[in-house]
């Protein structure tokens, strides 16, 4: 394989460095030939060269949806990008499992749900329930953990409840309803009533959904935040060993 400038790193799409990239949006216009043509003047307004309209769609009266190729001339310093990321060492189920049993001896007790008025459970069930997701178990299945998914639109204070009632080590929240950053303000309140309770030092907290990232997390007053591509594991390595480390 060529070796990459990571100092200058680019778009590829035939080849290394040729900046191609791949555009799909929608325009609040009627589907039409100018349609089209606001699309590559926009792509020219942003800074994309050569750009070509290749689908244009109606999606129904007053609107387009756009998808163009175009050529990126810019270029990144991949090298001196760092990016805030939950510092843990991740472990397989099994060795989650290995963990608890020699470094906490006891049960695990993790309370979940989707909070507020967002009615999606995907999130919360790859996580939490024993059949986890693309061939991740969930937490549900793990040796020496109990996890209880309390499911979709649970306010706040009935999943603090539940994890005060059942002594709870950790409560995660999943947040996919995220438009005009509804969840940003739920998530606030959830912390504020643990703090409120005097749990914030004992309880671990975890968020998670698809804009929410390690940075926004702990911005919010959580422990840890994880985005797309995040497995039960991955959220079992960290609260597992938050735990041993509140226990040393």
């Amino acid at each position: 394989m060529t070796n990459v400038d990571l100092t200058r790193v680019k778009p590829y799409g035939d080849t290394l460095n040729d900046g191609k990239m791949q555009f799909s949006f929608t325009l609040p216009v009627q589907y039409c030939e100018e349609a089209k043509e606001a699309g590559k003047q926009l792509l020219i307004k942003m800074g994309i060269d050569d750009p070509e309209i290749v689908h244009a769609e109606d999606l129904g009266k007053g609107y387009t949806l756009i998808v163009a190729y175009g050529i990126c001339s810019h270029t990144v310093d991949f090298s001196s990008i760092e990016v805030p990321k939950v510092d843990t060492d991740m472990m397989d189920k099994y060795g989650v499992e290995a963990f608890i049993k020699e470094h906490i001896k006891r049960d695990v007790v993790i309370v979940g749900a989707t909070t507020g008025t967002d009615a999606h459970t995907v999130g919360i069930d790859a996580i939490m329930n024993m059949k986890g997701y693309h061939g991740h178990y969930g937490l549900e299945r793990y040796k020496g953990m109990v996890a209880v998914n309390m499911g979709a639109q649970v306010p706040n204070e009935e999943l603090l409840a539940k994890a005060i009632e059942l002594n709870a080590d950790a409560i995660i929240v999943s947040q996919i309803v995220t438009q005009k950053d509804v969840h940003i303000p739920n998530l606030t309140n959830l912390i504020e009533l643990i703090e409120a309770e005097g749990l914030r030092d004992r309880l671990i907290t975890v968020a998670g959904g698809p804009r929410i990232n390690h940075e926004l997390a702990i911005e919010l007053g959580y422990d840890a935040g994880f985005g797309t591509g995040s497995y039960a594991e991955d959220v079992a390595s960290f609260v597992v060993t938050e735990i041993a480390k509140k226990n040393v």
